[in-house]
C-alpha cells in the first residue's frame, strides 16, 4: 500500500506574523510547511530538505527573493508574493523562471488555487519552469467546490433551504453569521454570499481569527506604518482596507480576544479605520460575514463575547446543516469529490464497491463534508484502478458503529456522544489528541463535553 506524503512548502517571508498565519492556514489545508525569514535561511532549508514548492516574498532583508529563482527554478516551482506596487518586478521574476506571482493581501481561495496549479504542473522528472506558464493552461482546482453549499443537484430539504436563504440574503448588505459544525463548509457559504452580491466584483478577504495572536490583531485588521512598533519593517495594509468595497469574512470569530472585539466593534460602527502609527483615518465600506462552530449566545452569557458585537454581526444567521442531516446528498457529494480527486491526482477510478457504499451510508461523518472529501481523496490516491475497496478507507471509518438518522438505531446526539467518549478513550483522555481525531477544535470539544455532562 502506498504512503501518502503531504506536499512540502517553504515560505520565505520576513513579516513574522504574516508568515506564521499563512503557515497555520496551509497546515490546516493539508500541507507540510516550514518558514524562513531571509534568503540565506531559505537557501539553508532548501539544502537540508526537499520541498515541493517555494512561496517567497519579493523584498527580503538580506536580498531579493528573485535571487532564489536562479538557484532552484529547475528543481521546484517558485511563487513570488508581492505588493500591488511591485507587479512589474513580479513579471520580471516570472521571466527568470518563477511559476507565478500573487499580490498581497490575497484571499485564501486565491493562494490555494495558485498553489494547486503550481503543484499540478510539475512534470514527471520533478522539474518545472517557465515553459509551463506559456504552454499549459493552469487547471481550475477548487479546494472547496461550490456544490458543498447548495446546488440544483442536491436533493435534501436542508440543502435546498440553505440555498434559498443564501439567495435571499446575498443581494443585501446585511451582516451574516454563519454557524455549523467543523467541516460543513462555512467559508464556502460566505464566498457564495459574496459571489451573488452586488460586491462580487470587489475583494473577498478571509481572516482566521483563531490564528491571529492577540498582540497582532490590530495590525492585521487595520494595518500599520513602518517603524510603528518593533518588527514593523514595512508599511502594511490591513484586511479592512484590503476588503474596501467588498466583503470581509471573519472565520472562527468566537476566538477573537475581548480587547480586539472592542476594536472590531468600533470599526464597524464608525466605518473608518486608522493604521497603527498613523493619524490619518481611512473610510472603509465593507460587508462583514462571520463564522463560528461555537454557540456565541453561550459565550455572551459567560462574558467571553460582547453582546453588542454579537448583535452587530448577527443581522441574519445561517445554520449550515451537518452531513448526517442532509439525507440524499451523500451519493451526489461522493461522486463529485471522486471526479475532483481523479482530476487532481490524474487517476481514473471508476467508483466504489457495494461494501464501501454501505460503510459510507452507515458512518456518522463527524468531520462532515471536509472529512468526506479527505477520505475520498485518500482512497483515490491508494487505489490503482477500477473501484475503491474497503482496504483504501481509514480504519476509524471502518471500525465506527453504524448510525441511522431515520429514528433508527442511534440518535444524532447519542452518536455524537458515543464518538466523543470513544475518541477520549483512544487517546487516553488527551483532549487535544481527541479533538484532532474528531476533527474539531479543542474549544468545540470542551463545549460538547460540557453539553453532554461527560465525566472525564
Amino acid at each position: 500500500m502506498m504512503n501518502y506524503t503531504m506536499p512540502k512548502i517553504l515560505i520565505i517571508e520576513d513579516d513574522t506574523s504574516f508568515a506564521q498565519m499563512l503557515q497555520k492556514f496551509l497546515i490546516k489545508k493539508g500541507y507540510d510547511v516550514e518558514i524562513g525569514f531571509t534568503v540565506k535561511e531559505g537557501r539553508q532549508k532548501l539544502k537540508q530538505t526537499r520541498f515541493d514548492l517555494v512561496l517567497t516574498d519579493l523584498r527580503l532583508p538580506d536580498a531579493e527573493g528573485i535571487e532564489l529563482i536562479t538557484d532552484i527554478r529547475n528543481k521546484v516551482p517558485v511563487i513570488i508574493m508581492t505588493g500591488y506596487a511591485e507587479v512589474g518586478s513580479a513579471v520580471s521574476a516570472m521571466k527568470k523562471g518563477a511559476f507565478d506571482y500573487i499580490s498581497k493581501p490575497f484571499t485564501t481561495d486565491a493562494v490555494l488555487k495558485i498553489i494547486g496549479s503550481a503543484l499540478s504542473t510539475v512534470d514527471k522528472t520533478g522539474q518545472t519552469g517557465n515553459e509551463f506558464i506559456d504552454t499549459v493552461k493552469k487547471p481550475e482546482i477548487q479546494p472547496k467546490p461550490s456544490i458543498i453549499i447548495g446546488s440544483p443537484n442536491l436533493v435534501s430539504s436542508a440543502s435546498k433551504k440553505l440555498e434559498e436563504y443564501i439567495g435571499l440574503v446575498a443581494p443585501t448588505d446585511m451582516s451574516v453569521l454563519v454557524t455549523g459544525e467543523s467541516g460543513t463548509g462555512k467559508e464556502v457559504t460566505a464566498k457564495a454570499i459574496h459571489d451573488r452580491s452586488k460586491r462580487r466584483d470587489r475583494p473577498f478577504i478571509a481572516v482566521d481569527c483563531g490564528a491571529i495572536p492577540k498582540e497582532l490583531a490590530s495590525s492585521e485588521f487595520f494595518g500599520h506604518l513602518k517603524g510603528s512598533f518593533t518588527g514593523a519593517i514595512n508599511d502594511k495594509v490591513g484586511t479592512f482596507e484590503a476588503a474596501n468595497g467588498g466583503t470581509l469574512f471573519l472565520d472562527e470569530v468566537g476566538n477573537l480576544p475581548y480587547d480586539n472585539q472592542i476594536q472590531l466593534l468600533r470599526a464597524l460602527q464608525e466605518r473608518r479605520i486608522r493604521r497603527i502609527g498613523s493619524t490619518k483615518e481611512i473610510d472603509v465600506d465593507v460587508r462583514i460575514l462571520t463564522a463560528t462552530n461555537e454557540d456565541l449566545k453561550v459565550a455572551v452569557k459567560e462574558g467571553r463575547f460582547r453582546e453588542d458585537l454579537y448583535h452587530r454581526l448577527n443581522e441574519f444567521s445561517l445554520q449550515i446543516p451537518s452531513l448526517i442531516d442532509r439525507q440524499g446528498d451523500l451519493i451526489i457529494l461522493v461522486e463529485h469529490f471522486l471526479e475532483i480527486s481523479n482530476k487532481r491526482l490524474n487517476k481514473r477510478i471508476t467508483g466504489f464497491t457495494k461494501e464501501v457504499w454501505n460503510i459510507f451510508e452507515s458512518y456518522g461523518w463527524p468531520g462532515n463534508i471536509r472529512e468526506l472529501q479527505n477520505v475520498i481523496q485518500r482512497a483515490v490516491l491508494l487505489t490503482g484502478d477500477g473501484e475503491i475497496t474497503k482496504e483504501a478507507l481509514p480504519t476509524e471509518i471502518i471500525e465506527t458503529p453504524t448510525v441511522n438518522n431515520d429514528n433508527g438505531n442511534i440518535s444524532k446526539s447519542e452518536f455524537e456522544k458515543e464518538q466523543i467518549i470513544k475518541a477520549l478513550k483512544r487517546t487516553n483522555y488527551n483532549k487535544s489528541k481527541a479533538a484532532k481525531l474528531l476533527q474539531v477544535t479543542r474549544k468545540t470539544l470542551y463545549n460538547r463535553i460540557s453539553h453532554y455532562d461527560l465525566d472525564v
